[in-house]
Protein backbone atom coordinates (compact mmCIF):
# COMPACT_ATOMS: atom_id res chain seq x y z
CA UNK A 1 0.00 0.00 0.00
CA UNK A 2 1.24 3.49 -0.85
CA UNK A 3 0.22 6.49 1.19
CA UNK A 4 -0.29 9.91 -0.43
CA UNK A 5 -0.82 12.94 1.81
CA UNK A 6 -2.83 15.81 0.36
CA UNK A 7 -3.02 19.31 1.75
CA UNK A 8 -5.58 21.82 0.50
CA UNK A 9 -3.66 25.09 0.37
CA UNK A 10 -6.55 27.34 -0.65
CA UNK A 11 -7.66 28.97 -3.89
CA UNK A 12 -8.48 25.53 -5.38
CA UNK A 13 -4.84 24.39 -5.01
CA UNK A 14 -3.62 21.18 -3.38
CA UNK A 15 -0.17 19.80 -2.61
CA UNK A 16 0.26 16.03 -2.66
CA UNK A 17 3.21 14.19 -1.15
CA UNK A 18 4.11 10.64 -2.15
CA UNK A 19 4.86 8.76 1.06
CA UNK A 20 7.69 6.46 -0.06
CA UNK A 21 9.71 9.07 -1.97
CA UNK A 22 8.44 12.35 -0.49
CA UNK A 23 8.07 13.65 -4.08
CA UNK A 24 5.54 16.44 -4.31
CA UNK A 25 3.08 17.59 -6.95
CA UNK A 26 0.68 20.50 -6.94
CA UNK A 27 -2.78 20.68 -8.46
CA UNK A 28 -5.09 23.50 -9.44
CA UNK A 29 -8.60 23.57 -10.81
CA UNK A 30 -8.68 24.03 -14.59
CA UNK A 31 -9.57 27.38 -16.12
CA UNK A 32 -12.87 26.00 -17.41
CA UNK A 33 -13.89 25.04 -13.86
CA UNK A 34 -13.16 28.08 -11.65
CA UNK A 35 -9.39 27.58 -11.44
CA UNK A 36 -6.36 29.37 -12.79
CA UNK A 37 -4.86 26.32 -14.50
CA UNK A 38 -1.53 26.92 -12.77
CA UNK A 39 -0.77 23.22 -12.51
CA UNK A 40 -2.18 19.81 -13.38
CA UNK A 41 -5.84 19.47 -12.46
CA UNK A 42 -6.93 16.28 -10.69
CA UNK A 43 -8.46 15.00 -13.93
CA UNK A 44 -5.26 15.90 -15.82
CA UNK A 45 -3.49 13.54 -13.43
CA UNK A 46 -5.85 10.73 -14.50
CA UNK A 47 -4.79 11.29 -18.11
CA UNK A 48 -1.16 11.47 -16.99
CA UNK A 49 -1.55 8.25 -15.01
CA UNK A 50 -2.91 6.45 -18.07
CA UNK A 51 -0.10 7.57 -20.36
CA UNK A 52 2.71 6.94 -17.91
CA UNK A 53 1.26 3.57 -16.91
CA UNK A 54 1.06 2.40 -20.53
CA UNK A 55 4.65 3.60 -21.07
CA UNK A 56 5.93 1.93 -17.92
CA UNK A 57 4.28 -1.43 -18.57
CA UNK A 58 5.45 -1.39 -22.19
CA UNK A 59 8.95 -0.58 -20.93
CA UNK A 60 8.84 -3.53 -18.54
CA UNK A 61 7.75 -5.87 -21.32
CA UNK A 62 10.39 -4.45 -23.67
CA UNK A 63 13.08 -5.08 -21.03
CA UNK A 64 11.93 -8.70 -20.76
CA UNK A 65 12.23 -9.00 -24.54
CA UNK A 66 15.63 -7.30 -24.71
CA UNK A 67 14.22 -4.25 -26.50
CA UNK A 68 14.85 -0.55 -25.91
CA UNK A 69 11.87 1.81 -26.09
CA UNK A 70 13.84 4.93 -25.18
CA UNK A 71 12.35 7.81 -27.12
CA UNK A 72 8.82 6.38 -27.08
CA UNK A 73 6.21 9.09 -26.62
CA UNK A 74 2.59 8.96 -25.53
CA UNK A 75 0.01 11.70 -26.00
CA UNK A 76 -3.23 11.50 -24.04
CA UNK A 77 -6.06 13.96 -24.61
CA UNK A 78 -8.56 14.43 -21.81
CA UNK A 79 -12.17 14.97 -22.89
CA UNK A 80 -14.62 16.24 -20.28
CA UNK A 81 -18.39 15.85 -20.35
CA UNK A 82 -20.54 18.70 -21.59
CA UNK A 83 -23.35 17.73 -19.23
CA UNK A 84 -23.51 17.21 -15.48
CA UNK A 85 -22.08 15.67 -13.53
CA UNK A 86 -18.71 16.92 -14.76
CA UNK A 87 -16.53 13.91 -15.53
CA UNK A 88 -13.93 12.49 -17.87
CA UNK A 89 -15.63 10.90 -20.88
CA UNK A 90 -12.65 10.21 -23.11
CA UNK A 91 -8.92 9.62 -22.93
CA UNK A 92 -7.82 9.01 -26.52
CA UNK A 93 -4.12 8.34 -26.81
CA UNK A 94 -1.38 7.98 -29.38
CA UNK A 95 1.69 5.88 -28.68
CA UNK A 96 4.75 6.50 -30.88
CA UNK A 97 7.13 3.55 -30.68
CA UNK A 98 10.72 3.70 -31.97
CA UNK A 99 10.56 0.20 -33.47
CA UNK A 100 9.64 -0.96 -36.98
CA UNK A 101 6.04 -1.84 -37.79
CA UNK A 102 7.10 -5.39 -38.64
CA UNK A 103 8.52 -6.00 -35.16
CA UNK A 104 7.75 -9.56 -34.05
CA UNK A 105 6.88 -8.08 -30.63
CA UNK A 106 4.30 -5.61 -31.90
CA UNK A 107 1.20 -7.42 -30.59
CA UNK A 108 2.85 -8.20 -27.24
CA UNK A 109 3.83 -4.57 -26.63
CA UNK A 110 0.45 -3.19 -27.71
CA UNK A 111 -1.33 -5.63 -25.41
CA UNK A 112 0.97 -4.64 -22.56
CA UNK A 113 -0.16 -1.02 -22.97
CA UNK A 114 -3.85 -1.91 -23.20
CA UNK A 115 -3.63 -4.09 -20.10
CA UNK A 116 -1.75 -1.69 -17.85
CA UNK A 117 -3.21 -1.29 -14.33
CA UNK A 118 -4.61 2.20 -14.95
CA UNK A 119 -6.23 1.13 -18.23
CA UNK A 120 -7.87 -1.78 -16.40
CA UNK A 121 -8.94 0.41 -13.46
CA UNK A 122 -10.87 2.99 -15.46
CA UNK A 123 -14.60 2.41 -15.95
CA UNK A 124 -15.80 1.38 -19.39
CA UNK A 125 -17.78 4.64 -19.61
CA UNK A 126 -14.48 6.44 -20.20
CA UNK A 127 -13.64 5.82 -23.85
CA UNK A 128 -9.94 5.03 -24.32
CA UNK A 129 -9.17 4.61 -28.01
CA UNK A 130 -5.45 4.00 -28.44
CA UNK A 131 -3.53 4.37 -31.69
CA UNK A 132 -0.05 2.89 -32.04
CA UNK A 133 2.49 4.34 -34.44
CA UNK A 134 5.51 2.16 -35.18
CA UNK A 135 8.24 4.51 -36.29
CA UNK A 136 11.55 2.62 -36.15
Amino acid sequence: MVKVDISYTGNLHCDATHGPSQSRIATDAPTDNKGKGESFSPTDLVATALGTCMSTIMGMKADELGLDLKGMTVEVKKEMSKDVPRRIVGLPSEVHIPLPANSPHRETLEQAALNCPVHKSLPSEIKRPTKFFWEG
